[in-house]
């Protein structure tokens, strides 16, 4: 068939015929789009619509191609952009569904005064964007594509309250700004809200069930909530609509192992690296089983991938955290710890870490939080009895405690709750890299009613983890060691357990592992010893001004004597012994930490001292841990305050 152009009357009636039939038969509108392309190749709108033929009917990967080329044929077409934007996002392609939705906002205005500030915004200038879109709300207060792009800038830059403000702000001067309600949910997801994220996620999927991007942030919701089993059911269903998509099987794989399901964990990550196997993540995510061993062909396969020149950055060093487990497993101590330090190499390039701030941090709450300090504010708070804190380091077997105490009966397992460091990060004020916080000293101007309110917001904002009425519950979250003084204030009531490790076992496991989000301070060995060197000492000092309000485990006497351990945990927590803390091992729950699959087996004790194995390349770590780890596990009389 020639390629000549129709008349546009023509033209005109069959894409509105193709319109009419996307409601009711996805298929045949599919046909009539893919029709007018083989008599106009390069129409737009054809291809525009092909893409959302291919997007009811679930042919996830069809229709991302057929958006990429209607938006490649005209750039100017903000819903194209939109529908590519939700279906990058539900394939994982984080980094192509924000351009996508930025070129959305950006041709979805025809107003000039906002086109430079889209273009802007598109194109990442966000303190260009930010400038103009603040001086045109002081005159146009109520332009709701203003605020959104506005609220947008805020996201980009991290400051989610900000953007979660003007979005409601959006919201009510436009209920059904779907775009804007859909940037709200996102937000609310960042600052953990789960429950108002999830309330409007279901309002946009009554409007749009079929919307992939709205499936995608779904279960993405429902499984940082917990709800492991709605969150699969829908990672089921993507799998099925992009199945040449690498990246959405590594996600469902995540969710697999979440859920305890190994067996299948492994075989959808092997999936993902037939269709990628330059997809270091996936190699990565077998490793992170801990107890997933790699093949030799295996091996061959990273080693030959490594060679790449055009190999990202990401997923070089994951490769290389890869082959680090692969050859410690084979006992090549020396290969091992080679790619242990080229992949924490790589990744400390790409992160802020300062451990002079952690350092000053721990000063700064050793001269505010003394005993008198404590002794004034006693009796404020929240009454709620309900939280048993873990803290530490990651590593430290704080997972190993978290599944002994959700074994027994009126103990309920959470996760790693984010909720005490978004409230220290929110009490410190929003602030640019380099600024001083305000926390902790501003915890000295809380009122009592304050004190009391920040409790029970704890309370209400982490009860959507919480699935059973077992009377407590844990979070886990290693980095609170830093806040127990906030704790304090705010849940006097709440138990505290630390979790410890010998500082080379500990800081060399946490050295091997790279984490999905945050612990930026593990990639270089001289940050990681001066860490625990820091947590110890501000842990020593809760010792003193608050004497017995901590409760310690050694990892290696849990190890050495798990039923004493285990009755002492108890006795401090409140709860009578129960013979099924010490079979955790048969507790099915859901785990997602590093530890999810070493938790499901008995104690053993094979890597208490593994670390031994890689002495020779430790002596950073040495110097940075000091009379820290000469004292293990007791504490140094004195700590270097030189620091």
């Amino acid at each position: 068939m020639s390629a000549t152009p129709e008349p546009v009357g023509t033209l005109q009636i069959a894409l509105a015929h193709t319109r009419r039939l996307l409601d009711h038969d996805p298929s045949a509108a599919a046909e009539q789009a893919r029709e007018i392309l083989k008599v106009i190749p390069r129409q737009p709108l054809a291809q525009f619509l092909l893409g959302l033929a291919y997007s009811a009917n679930r042919q996830g990967d069809q229709a991302i191609a057929a958006l990429r080329r209607a938006v490649e044929l005209q750039p100017d077409l903000p819903d194209a952009w939109r529908t590519l934007a939700d279906h990058l996002t539900a394939a994982g392609d984080t980094a192509g569904a924000d351009y996508a939705y930025a070129q959305h906002i950006r041709f979805s205005t025809r107003d000039p005064r906002l086109l430079e500030a889209g273009a802007a915004l598109a194109e990442n200038r966000i303190a260009v964007a930010e400038a103009l879109l603040r001086e045109h709300l002081k005159q146009h207060p109520t332009d709701v594509a203003a605020i959104r792009m506005f609220a947008e800038v805020a996201a980009r830059l991290g400051r989610y309250a900000d953007a979660e403000a003007l979005l409601e702000r959006c919201l009510e001067l436009s209920p059904s700004f779907l775009g804007a309600r859909h940037n709200y949910a996102y937000v609310l997801q960042r600052q953990n809200k789960l429950a108002k994220s999830l309330e409007q996620v279901e309002r946009l999927l009554a409007i749009d069930p079929r919307n992939p991007g709205f499936r995608n942030m779904h279960a993405a919701v429902l499984g940082r909530a917990g709800d492991y089993d709605r969150a699969l059911k829908i990672y089921a269903d993507v799998v099925k609509e992009y199945p040449t998509n690498a990246k959405v099987w590594m996600s469902y794989g995540h969710a697999l192992k979440t859920a305890g399901q190994q067996g299948e964990c492994v075989s959808t990550y092997r999936r993902a690296i037939e269709l990628s196997p330059q997809l270091g993540e996936a190699y990565w995510s077998l490793a992170n089983l801990k107890t997933f061993r790699f093949s030799e062909a295996d091996v061959a396969v990273m080693q030959e991938q490594l060679g790449r020149n055009d190999l990202s950055e990401e997923d070089r060093f994951h490769f290389h955290f890869s082959l680090g487990k692969a050859f410690e497993d084979a006992r090549d101590y020396a290969k091992s710890f080679e790619h242990y330090d080229r992949g924490n190499s790589l990744r400390r390039a790409m992160v802020h870490y300062d451990a002079d701030e952690t350092s000053q941090h721990v000063r700064r709450s050793k001269q505010l939080l003394t005993p008198e300090f404590f002794a004034a504010r006693e009796g404020r708070g929240s009454p709620a009895p309900d939280p048993i804190f873990i803290v530490g380091l990651p590593r430290a077997g704080s997972t190993l405690l978290e599944q002994i105490l959700s074994s027994h009966p009126l103990v309920e397992g959470t996760m790693e709750l984010p909720d005490i460091l978004d409230m220290a990060r929110a009490l410190g004020g929003g602030r640019a890299r380099g600024e001083a916080s305000r926390y902790p000293e501003v915890l000295a101007d809380l009122s009592a009613d304050q004190l009391r309110e920040l409790g029970d917001q704890y309370i209400a904002n982490t009860s959507i983890q919480r699935k059973t009425d077992a009377p407590f519950f844990i979070d886990k979250m290693p980095n609170n060691f830093a806040h127990v003084g906030l704790i304090q204030l705010i849940l006097p009531r709440a138990k505290i357990i630390d979790a410890r490790r010998h500082p080379l076992g500990c800081c060399f496991s946490g050295f091997k592992q790279h984490f999905a989000r945050g612990q930026h301070f593990t990639y270089g060995l001289d940050d990681i010893g001066r860490y625990y060197h820091d947590y110890v000492e501000l842990m020593a000092h809760f010792d003193a001004v608050l004497p017995g309000r901590v409760h310690r485990v050694i990892y290696e006497t849990m190890v050495d004597d798990t039923e004493t351990e285990v009755r002492r945990l108890l006795d401090y927590c409140g709860l009578p012994f129960d013979e099924r803390c010490l079979r955790f091992y048969e507790n099915d729950r859901a785990v997602r930490t590093a530890s999810s699959e070493q938790v499901r087996r008995p104690i053993y004790r094979d890597g208490v001292d593994h670390w031994q194995h890689y002495e020779a390349w430790l002596e950073p770590l040495r110097r940075a841990l000091g009379p820290v780890l000469e004292s293990y596990p007791a504490v140094p009389e004195r700590f270097d305050t030189t620091r």
